[in-house]
């Protein structure tokens, strides 16, 4: 079995790797390529992976290259961990949009506007490349915005599956309260990447005992504090949000804050630079402590368990992914994708049935679904008055003044990234 690595000069790769040899029953990997245009990082992190595969005793070879066409061909999956632009994007991602009074932050809003708009064209492209060297490789897609970029896939035909690692994070954080092995534990997930809640913990499979209210009961401080809301507003919404949900809930009060301290992105780029530095040690041969900092928790689990299950070769049969609606949101248009607990296998995923959503979480996943349509437009089609619809819809901007501002800004950062500007 051949897996590539597409941006896999990234400091996360390690914990990709780690989760790889791990779990090499699960996941057989014979060949797996990192491919990156940075050759130096490739080096650096091509050359651990190596050594965190001979010290778990993993018999697969890992190959590193620049050249996209040959990492990929004929490979049975391809995983798309990719930042268009790097970190000094990002910077300016969660920068720009405060002086406008609005979020910044990298997915959402105006940052992940802006992140869309650069990352899909070249998303599109490389898929297109897999397709010619190898038509029936899967696409696994951990780029934010995952929702946007998932979609884009799909809608030009390619065999893609959507993947973040919220959904995972939850389970594992529910299991180690309830004292139950993670496998025991499972989601009712719903909503979108990036939007979702957790409407049920249940216990034994999907039809199992939910437990959400003893874990609110025994657990909700630690949990509220988790998602920096208060413990007052997670009991009243009676679910557990996606701590980005914090974006919509307190807007106001995380604009202050973020104007008030570093980026995460500076944060994020001294902690590469300490990273980078540790993987060109010749002695490491494990993934650093540092990099649980870096985000990205269980990241490699959730990616081994899916590709597994899309390439026959066990893992979960149902998994929390990103995929066409197809109906599973009555209110929403089939091709919208959303992120729920769906079968996988070999002929891709397909959504389960979800609890109704109530209308307090309904109506904001149809408001950001309209704002994906008008995003991925912006991002196939590109023009200043679609960029301008698109941040006029997202619920973090409203205002025609504000979507105005973050208009110009977003084009002036990004230039050099938009083919039609």
């Amino acid at each position: 079995m051949k897996l590539a690595v597409v941006g896999g000069g990234s400091t996360y790769t390690p914990e990709l790797i780690d989760g790889f040899a791990r779990l090499r029953d699960t996941l057989p990997i014979g060949e797996l390529v990192l491919v990156d245009p940075d050759a130096g990082r490739l080096d650096l992190v091509g050359g651990l992976a190596r050594r965190i595969f001979a010290k778990q005793g993993h018999p697969g070879r890992i190959t590193t290259t620049s050249d996209l066409d040959a990492g990929v061909a004929g490979a049975d999956a391809v995983l798309l961990q990719l930042r268009v632009g790097g970190q000094a994007a990002r910077q300016k991602d969660e920068t720009w949009p405060l002086e406008c009074g609005c979020v910044g932050q990298e997915t959402t809003g105006a940052g992940g506007l802006a992140k869309a708009l650069r990352t899909v064209p070249v998303v599109l492209d490389i898929a297109e490349r897999v397709r010619r060297t190898n038509p029936d490789a899967w696409i696994i897609d951990f780029t934010n915005p995952v929702g946007i970029v998932t979609r884009a896939l799909l809608q030009a035909g390619h065999k893609a599956v959507g993947l973040c690692n919220v959904a995972i994070g939850f389970q594992r954080k529910f299991a180690r309260m309830l004292d139950v092995s993670p496998a025991e534990v499972h989601l009712d997930h719903v909503g979108l990447n990036h939007l979702s809640w957790e409407l049920g913990v249940r216990l034994g499979g999907p039809g199992g005992e939910d437990v959400l209210p003893k874990l609110l009961a025994e657990h909700g401080a630690a949990i509220a504090s988790d998602l920096h809301l208060p413990r007052e507003i997670v009991d009243r919404l009676g679910v557990v949000p996606s701590y980005y949900l914090r974006y919509f809930y307190a807007h106001d009060e995380v604009v202050r804050e973020l104007g008030s301290k570093p980026s995460r992105a500076a944060e994020v780029a001294a902690m590469e630079k300490q990273l980078l530095a540790l993987y060109g040690d010749p002695a490491l041969d494990e993934k650093p402590e540092l990099l649980a900092k870096r985000g990205g928790a269980f990241y490699s689990e959730a990616a081994v368990d899916l590709a597994s299950a899309l390439l026959g070769a066990g893992g979960s049969p149902v998994q929390v992914v990103n995929t066409y609606n197809n109906g599973t949101l009555p209110f929403l248009p089939d091709d919208a994708v959303i992120e729920v607990q769906a079968r996988v296998d070999a002929s891709g995923a397909s959504p389960l049935a979800v609890p109704a959503l109530d209308p307090l979480f309904a109506g904001l996943v149809a408001h950001v679904t309209a704002y994906e349509d008008l995003a991925l437009d912006a991002a196939l089609r590109g023009g200043r008055d679609r960029v301008f619809k698109a941040l006029l819809a997202h619920p973090l901007t409203g205002q025609y003044a504000y979507a105005e501002g973050l208009t110009d800004r977003l084009i002036a950062h990004n230039r050099e990234h938009l083919a039609w500007a």
